[in-house]
């Protein structure tokens, strides 16, 4: 454990920007992937699932993510598929630590994410940037009072994914602390 906060990274619209449908954003590659939360839902057999899950990734942020002052760790449905999958195909390394969400897309009796709680409870007070593209004022104002440490919910525009407009506010954030 350094001293350095976390980064805590969902895959589907900040690496993934998969709300842009008919846009070709610059430097993205497209990939066609298995991930196993995702085949369990698609019908044996059927062409979605032998074509499988377009997703587009860009292979210079792992690059950008690494040279931020942070440790970076998976917060995504993806779990360890993270590290198989997307991780070699951005650039990052194949071993980051994984939040293991119980219960995915859960309803929360209070409205909040079903991630939030779980995020709160895994940073475990230590300081954090969650960024998400699901992430809600409710959800902030939640972390605000449970969390003992600094915490930034970056709300990423899953048309776009990460922006340098992202980058920046990641890093001037962590250099704030």
């Amino acid at each position: 454990m350094t001293d350095r906060p976390l980064l805590l990274l969902d895959v589907d619209g900040p690496l993934n920007p998969y709300g842009a449908r008919f846009l070709r954003h610059r430097g993205y590659v497209t990939h066609r992937l298995w991930p196993t939360n995702w085949s369990a839902q698609q019908q044996p057999g059927s062409r979605r699932l032998r074509r499988g899950l377009r997703v587009r990734l860009h292979p210079e942020h792992g690059a950008r993510i690494l040279a931020l002052p942070y440790e970076p760790a998976w917060a995504t449905t993806w779990k360890h598929q993270a590290n198989e999958l997307i991780a070699p195909a951005v650039g990052l390394p194949g071993d980051l630590p994984v939040i293991e969400f119980v219960q995915l897309f859960t309803k929360d009796p209070n409205g909040l994410y079903w991630k939030t709680r779980q995020i709160v409870a895994w940073a475990a007070g230590r300081p954090f940037a969650w960024v998400d593209d699901l992430i809600t004022d409710l959800d902030v104002r939640h972390v605000e009072a449970h969390h003992d440490g600094s915490a930034l919910l970056l709300k990423v525009d899953p048309r776009r994914g990460l922006r340098e407009t992202d980058f920046a506010t990641l890093e001037q954030w962590a250099h704030s602390l």
